[in-house]
């Protein structure tokens, strides 16, 4: 696995395609490592021509661990959110949008589409942001400008998320995580338990961190809301967001798309928090579209449309 020194630590990452071609960097979600890119999403980008860069973040899989911090009380951490207390965080989103760009520097990009999913899109939308001139296009999948009021997870998703398991106990931890995709994921798009539980048990192996991941949720809560970010965006932009999902609630792509100058928003029905084999094609065809700019230019700056109606709104 190729690592990169930014920002005083080690981020592994891993690239596919021809260097020539124009670069995507994928950055993915809280506690996911870039094995959680489905490959054939990958592979379709580099049919497709595109250089695809997928990474570590700081604290999971390959990359560094920030082991000098203790693990946070994400709860204690939640609720002085909602009491507008000042959060102690070992880093924030903005330290992880550096590492992206750190990247590209150790890479030698000078700009690049990005694409993130999940907190990995709150991560893409600080990079389009604040680094204007390196972001070719952003495109924040199943995300939220973190603005309070927004609604948060079912209760049912919350507490599988919140939901312990001994670190020591593989069969425990992998247990939990597919609990967790059950409740979060696809419905009307159902991963396959062996395939499921395979893929878990191939990241519990290659890289979990529990406390990491903790780090990260605080990281997020700490970040607070980006809209004043968003609404400084000038690259093309498009939000895709499941209409079934229980983690991070469409109003959130909503609002996302709001706040963001010109963006569409692309709603796909039954789709959840997670990127299923059934609709890989469908997202490359809306990738493959917006990275090329081919989005419809005579339709108004937002564009709902919800995959499977055939409808605009």
């Amino acid at each position: 696995m190729a690592t990169a020194q930014v920002n005083g630590i080690t981020i592994a990452y891993e690239t596919s395609g021809n260097p020539l071609d124009p670069p995507v960097l994928l950055i993915m979600g809280l506690g996911m490592q870039l094995i959680a890119w489905p490959q054939d999403l990958v592979d379709g980008l580099v049919e497709q021509g595109y250089y695809v860069i997928r990474f570590d973040n700081r604290d999971i899989g390959l990359s560094s661990k920030l082991h000098q911090y203790k693990k946070p009380n994400v709860v204690w951490a939640y609720l002085k959110s909602l009491l507008g207390l000042r959060q102690s965080a070992a880093y924030t989103l903005n330290d992880m949008a550096d590492d992206a760009l750190g990247l590209l520097d150790a890479l030698g990009i000078a700009k690049a589409h990005v694409v993130g999913m999940s907190m990995g899109g709150m991560i893409a939308q600080i990079f389009a942001s604040r680094f204007a001139n390196r972001t070719l296009s952003l495109t924040s999948i199943m995300s939220s400008s973190g603005k309070r009021g927004l609604p948060g997870p079912t209760a049912a998703a919350r507490a599988a998320m919140m939901r312990s398991a001994d670190p020591n106990d593989r069969q425990a931890v992998v247990d939990r995580i597919i609990n967790v995709y059950r409740v979060v994921g696809s419905p009307a798009f159902p991963t396959p338990e062996r395939v499921l539980r395979a893929n878990i048990e191939r990241a519990v192996d290659r890289g979990a961190s529990p406390d990491g991941v903790a780090r990260q949720m605080v990281a997020i809560i700490a970040s607070g809301d980006r809209t004043a970010l968003l609404r400084k965006i000038q690259c093309p932009a498009m939000v895709i967001h499941g209409a079934a999902d229980a983690l991070v609630p469409l109003a959130c792509g909503i609002d996302t798309a709001h706040a963001i100058p010109g963006a569409s928003l692309h709603v796909i029905e039954g789709m959840g928090h997670d990127l299923p084999h059934q609709l890989i094609e469908r997202l490359l065809a809306l990738l493959d579209q917006h990275l090329h700019g081919n989005m419809t230019p005579e339709l108004p700056p937002l564009v709902t449309h919800r995959a499977g109606s055939g409808t605009h709104h």
